[in-house]
């Protein structure tokens, strides 16, 4: 049994919105090229059929990892309280560079979009505390960082 994973709202709704496209878009999409390879004759030794065949074999495999995801989601209410939770939006300062990051689940984290998970060293000392707090994480290569939080609101 798969354990639970916390997701925001939005992480929930994309997992969702990827399972309902799968399954009711890309599944029919597959199945008209697989007809349409096959007619092409001879399957030993048809490329057309064997991609199909392949991505069918990928998306059915996605398709699973979702429900079982779906099935295992927790969405957590996000806080307007003023303090730091799954899916706040933080405003920091470490190392005197200010950035904002929104808390998420981990399974939602992307550095690219300033996402951090709840369960990294930094949001996990960023849960639970408040603005004008000041918190030590120590990342995974042993280096303790200092963090201001400037703000923390509703991302």
């Amino acid at each position: 049994m798969a354990a639970e994973q916390k997701y925001t709202k939005e992480g929930f709704k994309k997992l969702q919105d990827e399972y309902e496209y799968l399954t009711k878009v890309r599944m029919e999409e597959i199945k008209v090229a697989i007809a349409e390879a096959r007619s092409f004759g001879d399957l030993s030794e048809n490329a057309e059929y064997d991609a199909a065949k392949n991505e069918q074999t990928k998306c059915f495999t996605r398709i699973k990892e979702l429900e079982e995801l779906i099935q295992h989601a927790v969405v957590v209410e996000e806080s307007d309280n003023g303090t730091v939770g799954l899916g706040s939006g933080v405003k920091i300062t470490r190392d005197g560079v200010e950035c904002e990051y929104k808390i998420v689940g981990s399974n939602e984290a992307d550095p690219f979009e300033n996402k951090i998970s709840d369960r990294s060293a930094v949001g996990a000392a960023l849960i639970g505390k408040k603005k004008g707090d000041v918190v030590h994480a120590t990342t995974n290569k042993g280096k303790v960082i200092e963090i201001k939080i400037l703000d923390v609101f509703k991302a």
